[in-house]
Formats: C-alpha cells, sequence, structure tokens
C-alpha cells in the first residue's frame, strides 16, 4: 500500500477533516483516483485513505477551494505554507492537488516504523513466531531470541555490530509476520 505522508502539524486538521487534500510542489505524484493509501503525520500512521482527484495546475492557478480543501482559509495562506515547505515558489510552478477522503481512523495512531507489520507490535510478532513457527531458520530464531531479550530494534542491532544491522532483525520480523499472517494467527490492524 502506498502512503501519503504530512508533518506532524497537520495531524489534527487530517482527524478531523479539516484537511482533505494536499498541495505538492515540484514533484510526480504517483497516486490515482481510487487508489488506498496509508495517511502518515509526525511519524505516525493516522488511517487509511481514499484518493479522490489528483490534478496539476501552476500555483498562480489555485483557488481558495483548493486552499480550504488543503485545510487554509484562503490561497494566500495557502501560499505561505507552500513557501515554507519549499525553497522555492514561483507563480509558474507545477502544483499537484492530491484530495483525499479518510476511510479508516485508527483510536490510536502507530509508530509509522511499525508499518511494514501493518499495525502489529514487533514485540509481539516475534513471541508468535517463536511459539507458532516451526519452520524458522538458527540464525532467525536466534535473532528473535536476541530481539526479544533486547527489547528494542535499536539494543539488538547494537550486539550484533552496529545500528546498520537493524536490517536484518527487521527481514525476519516481515517475514515471520507474512507467515504468522497466512497461517491465520495474526491480521493487520490497519
Amino acid at each position: 500500500m502506498k502512503n501519503l505522508k504530512f508533518d506532524g502539524r497537520y495531524k489534527d486538521d487530517i482527524i478531523s477533516g479539516k484537511k482533505r487534500a494536499t498541495i505538492r510542489l515540484g514533484r510526480k505524484i504517483n497516486l490515482k483516483p481510487g487508489e488506498e493509501v496509508l495517511v502518515h503525520a509526525g511519524g505516525y500512521v493516522l488511517g487509511k485513505a481514499r484518493i479522490i482527484r489528483v490534478e496539476t495546475k501552476k500555483v498562480e492557478e489555485l483557488t481558495d477551494e483548493d486552499a480550504r480543501k488543503d485545510g487554509f482559509r484562503n490561497k494566500e495562506e495557502l501560499i505561505k505554507a507552500l513557501k515554507e515547505h519549499y525553497k522555492f515558489v514561483r507563480p509558474d510552478s507545477p502544483a499537484t492537488i492530491v484530495e483525499f477522503e479518510m476511510i479508516k481512523l485508527l483510536d490510536k495512531p502507530i509508530l509509522s516504523a511499525d508499518f511494514p507489520y501493518e499495525g502489529n507490535n514487533p514485540i509481539e510478532i516475534a513471541e508468535l513466531a517463536l511459539k507458532h513457527l516451526d519452520n524458522l531458520s538458527f540464525e532467525e530464531v536466534a535473532l528473535l531470541k536476541l530481539f526479544l531479550n533486547e527489547g528494542s530494534l535499536r539494543k539488538a542491532a547494537m550486539k550484533l555490530g552496529g545500528l546498520n544491522k537493524r536490517y536484518k532483525i527487521r527481514e525476519v520480523l516481515r517475514k515471520a509476520y507474512e507467515e504468522l499472517k497466512k497461517r491465520g494467527i495474526m491480521q493487520p490492524k490497519i
């Protein structure tokens, strides 16, 4: 599933429904109407949204209505915010409007880092994997046990030789989660 990420300052406006669009400059948006995306703000997944509209205009063609859907009072307020996010904002700069509707809002936001596990807790994944998966290699079992003993990816990676070793534990957790999901032991929380 694709992601739509926002600065943390927009979290409350997204949750309240005041912010129903985002306007991005100078980049190609790889989203289409009808697609579902995970909405992130400030490092947390807030929920799931459906893309309603994707349209490109020049900054000078943006309207007060575009600004209101993006959570601003008017076009001038929107342009001021764009200038905070982007180095160069000119009247002829391309602006892509991505309008969305929230279709599932989480009761409690989930850390974006836990997204590979569809909102499930990595510690719970490791515990269930060790309990239910008999096809794990010796190395995978050792990595999961290390992770559980240390209580965090960071600490476990340091024991393996540095933070750049986190990928090893993440790979095992992702593999274990997919197998637990396939067996019906765990389900996505989002």
